[in-house]
């Protein structure tokens, strides 16, 4: 793949804000040939579209879809929307997430525990699998998944924990689709996981104030993951500190009580 997005189908989930739109912006600026927009909220995609179009001056086809990603059923019919009507996406970018700050037994099994799941585990599987068979298909063509994870999928955190074993499902299924590929020879596909720590976005506005690790910026995020995901990177720590700290974590392991 070039150093840009130029020529290709991008498609993005929570793409309505934070980072989410900040990608879908970054693939406009670069020349994508579609940008597909996955959020469940209309109104900010609409927003979102508008203005994407406008910057896109008729130069890339912007395409919302509002799906709840929650829902296996609603991801099977977006995606098959997306197949008829834009057609099958070069890149794929899981960004979409959720999180609640607070402990364990103020979880609503329901609302809680099974949605943030569903949205941070289970729905990149489906939506992944949805695309991969095209992906793999396409010889000669690379293509890309992107793996939002995050640095809390990594190590305990204390009224994060449902978040954190959401998480840490989609960096072992991430990794381990990535090897697959490798291994059955299909090298076109790079698989990215992507795992910073808080970032000052709205989604960790409650965690923040408890972190040691200074947030990041989205706008950082994103440049870093674009870079990583361009050049077909497999793992993408922020910052470079967690790499550090996941190594003493691990060295440290068998003095523990």
């Amino acid at each position: 793949m070039t150093r840009t997005v130029s020529g290709a189908r991008v498609l993005i989930t929570g793409a309505a804000v934070g980072m989410g739109r900040l990608y879908a912006e970054r693939a406009v600026a670069e020349g994508a040939e579609a940008v597909i927009l996955w959020d469940r909220d209309p109104a900010a995609l609409a927003a979102t579209a508008a203005i994407l179009n406008e910057r896109a001056d008729g130069r890339t086809r912007v395409s919302p879809y509002v799906v709840d990603i929650g829902d296996l059923g609603a991801i099977a019919q977006a995606a098959q929307r997306v197949r008829t009507e834009v057609g099958d996406p070069d890149i794929v970018v899981n960004n979409a997430g959720i999180v609640r700050d607070a402990f364990f037994w103020d979880h609503d099994n329901g609302d809680d525990t099974r949605r943030t799941m569903q949205i941070n585990a289970l729905a990149p599987m489906y939506i992944t699998r949805e695309f991969l068979p095209a992906m793999i298909g396409g010889v000669g063509r690379e293509s890309r998944i992107v793996n939002i994870a995050a640095t809390d999928g990594m190590r305990s955190s204390p009224r994060m924990s449902v978040y954190a074993a959401s998480k840490a499902a989609m960096i072992e299924w991430s990794e381990s689709l990535r090897r697959e590929l490798v291994q059955e020879g299909h090298g076109q596909v790079k698989v990215t996981t992507v795992c910073p720590a808080n970032t000052t976005a709205g989604l960790f506005e409650g965690a923040l104030a408890r972190s040691l690790t200074p947030a990041l910026t989205p706008e950082h995020v994103v440049d870093q993951v674009w870079r990583a995901m361009l050049a077909g990177r497999p793992l993408l720590l922020m910052p470079w500190t967690v790499a550090v700290s996941s190594a003493l974590r691990t060295l440290a392991a068998p003095f523990r009580r």
